[in-house]
């Protein structure tokens, strides 16, 4: 699924229509009981986050969201129906927090209490008043310090409407994004036919929160993934990493807007020629990870690349279906130098995968805390990543580009650079989210610029060859990891 913004999705005008909780649903959760699971350590973080930033006077929309189009006139009323049901699917949408002092409390709502409420906003003839309007109610609905915190809209025309829906982090991870076209897709039909949907039960984020938080407790300072993290970070002289090339900011100067950019990094054949290069040494990941290291170093950056790789964590099978936050992160670091080439590049990214990818496992909020390190947040991004995912394999994925389904992230501010690289049918994507400076703009040009070319090289390496037939390499896949998931 291609990651975008709503600037860059296709909007087109039509008759705007939104969903939000019911008021009455609202206010029964006012009096509901706590709920005795907790958070899970990433929400924590993320919530914490985000009143720290907004203490210090600056509101940063840290909002996803997923677009996609419902083809025919549409039935509002159906797809209303399909909404809720959607959202009873999924328990961490009518689960939310308050605060007792410092302390982070869930409350979770019945499902039997579970309403929308339909309000008709009215017809936009243009695009862009469409967008700002959009993007304006999405931050004041979708803001990690409210609740209930998510938006459902649809913009409707006669010949059907395009259903978008924004999410605080909280709630979702890319993949619980490139799931939700598929899943509202089937239930609207369903309604509509009349027939039961073909959709099993999904397990509940929040159990997987008890669950996950309950073994990270379990751990002590003196654990070998703690180890692990705190001599990563003492190499990072004492912080969580940067994107390691100039970005002109200034370190005393306020937390600056930052820019989106998102672009085809390769075709599909380029993409498949580059998977089988990079296979005997782990896969596209691997590759990814050289290709950058060696951009980077080529920019102007250290000697050692050092980022963090997100992986997802949904290691049962019981989550494949779940919406929510499963993400964990794991330190890389790759040593480079002008004499090394893409292939040392590769066994030098594979290696500390090997080494490192176990440690994704324990939430970094979890380890920070038993550092005992001052990492007060002023950015909503503690640190730069670099994510790859392969979602070719997602339901629905056959027919994103037919039905214009896109990730939606928010771009606001901060001075961190993260990194998206994106299997789809049609290729290679690539998006960046980094600070809006003359520098950051110079230096990710380059930076995406130089990893096209190693990228197209070796693909190139291994395409057919007219009358020569196809090169072929030794599979030797690096592990059964969970495949890597942007955050």
């Amino acid at each position: 699924m291609r990651v975008t913004d709503l600037e860059r999705c296709g909007i087109r005008p039509g008759r705007l229509v939104e969903w939000t909780l019911h008021p009455a649903a609202v206010a029964a959760a006012r009096g509901l009981p706590d709920d005795v699971r907790p958070p899970a350590y990433v929400q924590e973080s993320h919530l914490r986050t985000s009143r720290s930033i907004r203490r210090d006077g600056l509101f940063v929309p840290t909002w996803l969201g997923t677009a996609f189009d419902l083809p025919g006139r549409v039935d509002l009323d159906v797809l209303q129906s399909a909404l809720r049901t959607w959202t009873l699917r999924h328990e961490t949408l009518r689960s939310g927090f308050r605060w007792a002092g410092e302390e982070m409390r869930r409350f979770t709502l019945d499902a039997d209490a579970v309403a929308l409420h339909r309000r008709d906003v009215g017809h936009f003839a243009d695009a862009t008043t469409l967008t700002r309007h959009l993007r304006d109610r999405f931050d004041a609905e979708a803001d990690a310090l409210t609740w209930p915190n998510y938006l459902f809209t649809a913009v409707v025309r006669d010949d059907g409407a395009s259903v978008y829906l924004a999410f605080d982090h909280s709630n979702v991870d890319a993949y619980s994004l490139y799931r939700i076209a598929a899943e509202i897709h089937e239930l609207y039909a369903a309604e509509l036919a009349g027939r039961p949907a073909d959709e099993s039960p999904a397990a509940s984020y929040i159990d997987f929160c008890a669950a996950e938080r309950t073994n990270a407790d379990s751990i002590d300072d003196g654990h070998a993934i703690v180890s692990r993290w705190r001599e990563f970070i003492a190499r990072c002289d004492g912080r969580l990493p940067n994107f390691p090339v100039d970005l002109g900011l200034d370190p005393h100067g306020p937390l600056p807007p930052q820019k989106l950019l998102c672009e085809p990094l390769a075709d599909a054949e380029h993409a498949a020629g580059f998977e089988a290069y990079c296979r005997p040494y782990g896969g596209s990941l691997v590759g990814v990870l050289a290709a950058v290291a060696l951009a980077t170093h080529e920019i102007g950056g250290p000697d050692v690349y050092r980022t963090v790789v997100p992986f997802h964590t949904r290691a049962a099978s019981r989550w494949a279906d779940s919406v929510g936050w499963y993400v964990g992160g794991a330190p890389v670091e790759i040593p480079v130098s002008p004499a090394t080439g893409f292939d040392r590049a590769l066994e030098l990214a594979r290696a500390t995968l090997r080494a490192n990818r176990k440690l994704a496992r324990m939430p970094l909020a979890r380890v920070l805390r038993l550092l005992g390190a001052d990492f007060r947040p002023t950015s909503p991004d503690l640190y730069s990543i670099v994510s790859y995912a392969d979602s070719r394999g997602t339901p629905g994925a056959e027919r994103w580009q037919e039905l214009n389904a896109c990730a939606l992230i928010r771009v606001s501010y901060g001075d961190q650079v993260c990194v998206w690289v994106n299997r789809v049918h049609e290729g290679l994507q690539f998006a960046a989210r980094h600070p809006d400076t003359e520098s950051a703009h110079k230096n990710l040009r380059r930076c995406v610029e130089r990893v096209r070319e190693l990228v197209v090289s070796a693909a190139r390496e291994r395409m057919p060859v007219p009358g020569q037939g196809r090169l072929r390499r030794e599979a030797a896949p690096w592990g059964n990891s969970p495949a890597p998931t942007w955050r």
